[in-house]
């Protein structure tokens, strides 16, 4: 099978991620041939979503670093001209540190999950074909409830790559991960969907609560859909309003987030937001409701009343609602679940403006300015990509770029050449953040982001009704810490198995993912082996799985920062930090006006009734702005390209 692409683009993106697959749409859409290629197996970068199996498959290619070696590349060296020079790009993902794994679930020895053919047959997500012995089940303890951890950490630089060899840190985790089961690989499984009873716990305390095991959770792992990072959609936010201005709507389906939640002295209550809300909540008395409405009327239109706040501009936001008048729960209320913004480092522009927005996104789609999108975060590069595809967009996953191909007198990005050897040219080139290498990134200054994914037997607000989407953001305790903004999906979601919850938790870095989330996690949840020790903690939601991980914050780094970056390369930043996605999609129109300032961003699509084909006997006697010819495909390889793209986004 010939494995070469054309050679002449306009554009060729590399990376998937969010900003990156709306760029190539919006250039596909303006009539530009565009390349997208990602040297991962799957969509999305940092921001995809996986299911149990592959987010453990994710994790295993990060502790053995398998990516294709050199030897196994084509030189590109000699595809260089005297007039040219080669920018190499990195080998290595390096975005991802720090990663620990906790197993809280018990282990059901009857309930041993057996290898399918699907599961040998399926390549697409597996990190090493390595077998690995299944062990005795001997080695866990029931009575106990043991605790089980791996810790994969991103190895040192010049660490050689594990070539069919089983390391000990591989046997280790295989170990720790499949302890007594007779899956030892961490694989995708497309089999069938078997339901799985609960089984009831048999003691007589109530609640009673229905019994997850670690082995349901692997045999159910294709209904789980974990995203690597955690956002929400402002219902009025850029990302709505691109999706609906484009029809990229029409890929996806979301979900309302339904309550939003506070953490104060110890407890978790839910936050009146809306108009009803506060009048039906029987958390406020008739006086504090009053006083919040009648601040949260003054927000709405805070910029006609400057003198309100114009004395307080140096102020934190936290102080200025102290001269309003509001009780220490309104306080804690606005500041934290409506503004969403941290005591110390939040002024009162900011925390007026950011009020402002959650009440501007209310009630357009629900009782919460949210939405979530169903099979998680990670669709929504997707339906960027389907829709540069129907544009016409070629899409090439697995596929490495070992080079950018400049050259030196006009100091312009020529082509690249890719691990096969193949050199292909375009006009622009657009690359994702973690490619560069670290010659180019030498005088960047990274953030970092703390990251948490738990699974959990029940949420951690109870109501009568167990299909809740809630937000809670838990203050810091010390002074100048970060707030830890706290996620919880059900499986109404798609995201999760039935009778269990995925919680996702987020905060900016000042140490390792686990020390600064570990702490807000005990506070919210028990793990499973405590539950019989203490009664009281029996209220609180019970852990059955953990994961923590760091994950590269690009967002605040500027161009100039790269050394020697040509100026027809664009570089599109990771995730970052914030709740929604405004900074992605607003680096996608930024960068798309910077390359094609003439051209529209990802205008509406064209009416099937105003497409004519070249051709045609009937044409329009006047052509509309959104009227459209297409020329009939005559070479069989632009046809070939096109299914061929469309096989990939199914895939």
């Amino acid at each position: 099978m010939d494995n070469r692409l054309p050679t002449e683009f306009d554009v060729v993106v590399i990376g998937t991620g969010l900003p990156e697959s709306i760029l190539a749409a919006a250039c596909s859409r303006s009539g530009q041939r565009v390349l997208h290629l990602d040297s991962r197996s799957y969509y999305g970068g940092n921001w995809a979503s996986f299911s149990f199996s592959g987010l453990l498959s994710w994790l295993k290619e990060y502790q053995q670093n398998s990516d294709i070696g050199e030897e196994s590349t084509a030189a590109w060296q000699d595809m260089i001209h005297e007039t040219e020079e080669g920018i190499t790009l990195r080998k290595k993902d390096e975005t991802i540190q720090h990663t620990e794994v906790f197993c809280y679930a018990s282990q059901d020895m009857d309930g041993n999950i057996e290898e399918t053919d699907d599961l040998q047959k399926n390549h697409s997500w597996v990190a090493s074909s390595t077998l690995i012995k299944p062990l005795d089940s001997a080695c866990l303890s029931e009575e106990m409830h043991s605790l089980y951890v791996s810790s994969y950490e991103v190895p040192a630089k010049g660490t050689p790559e594990n070539n069919g060899e089983v390391t000990a840190i591989a046997e280790t985790l295989v170990k720790e991960e499949y302890c007594g089961y007779k899956t030892y690989k961490h694989r995708v499984s497309d089999g069938a969907k078997d339901e799985i009873k609960p089984i009831l716990e048999d003691n007589s305390d109530p609640p009673k609560r229905n019994r997850i095991t670690y082995s349901q959770i692997v045999e159910e792992g294709r209904r789980f859909n974990i995203d690597l990072v955690s956002k929400l959609l402002y219902s009025q936010g850029l990302l709505i309003d691109l999706l609906i201005k484009s029809n990229v709507s029409r890929y996806a389906e979301f979900k309302n987030v339904t309550r939003i939640l506070a953490f104060r002295e110890g407890k978790v209550e839910q936050v009146p937001c809306s108009r009803a809300d506060v009048f039906n909540s029987k958390e406020l008395t008739m006086v504090e409701k009053r006083m919040l409405m009648k601040f949260l009327t003054f927000c709405l239109d805070y910029e006609q009343h400057p003198d309100e706040y114009q004395a307080f501009t140096q102020c934190s936001f936290s102080e200025y609602l102290k001269t309003k008048k509001l009780t220490p729960s309104l306080q804690h209320f606005v500041l934290h679940s409506i503004a969403m913004m941290s005591e110390s480092s939040c002024t009162t522009i900011e925390g007026l403006k950011a009020t402002k927005n959650f009440l501007q996104c209310l009630g357009k789609f629900g009782n919460t300015p949210f939405l979530f999108p169903l099979y998680g975060q990670g669709e929504i590069p997707q339906c960027f990509c389907r829709m540069c595809a129907v544009f016409g967009g070629i899409y090439c996953l697995r596929h490495k770029v070992q080079c950018l191909v400049v050259d030196k007198e006009s100091g312009r990005c020529k082509a690249i050449i890719d691990h096969l050897g193949q050199r292909i040219n375009a006009k622009y080139f657009i690359v994702e953040d973690s490619y560069l290498s670290e010659e180019t990134c030498s005088n960047v200054q990274y953030e970092q982001i703390s990251r948490a994914v738990l699974i959990t037997d029940q949420s951690i607000l109870k109501t009568d009704s167990d299909q809740q989407i809630s937000i809670l953001i838990v203050p810091p305790v010390e002074p100048g810490a970060c707030a830890v903004r706290v996620t919880e999906l059900c499986s109404s979601t798609m995201t999760c198995m039935k009778d269990t919850c995925l919680v996702h938790l987020t905060c900016s870095s000042s140490k390792t993912a686990r020390e600064d989330l570990e702490s807000v996690v005990k506070k919210l949840f028990t793990p499973y082996a405590e539950t019989e020790i203490d009664k009281e903690e029996l209220a609180k939601p019970r852990l059955l799985w953990a994961l923590y991980f760091n994950m590269r914050d690009s967002s605040g780094v500027s161009r100039s920062s790269y050394n020697g970056l040509p100026s027809n390369v664009y570089v599109c930043t990771g995730p970052d930090c914030g709740l929604g996605n405004e900074h992605a999609v607003k680096q996608a129109e930024t960068l798309f006006k910077e390359i094609f300032p003439s051209e529209e961003f990802c205008p509406p699509p064209p009416n099937p009734e105003d497409v004519f084909f070249d051709g045609d006997d009937k044409q329009p006697e006047s052509l509309g702005a959104n009227t459209i010819i297409i020329a009939q495909l005559e070479s069989s390889e632009g046809s070939k390209n096109l299914e061929s793209s469309e096989k990939h986004l199914q895939n």
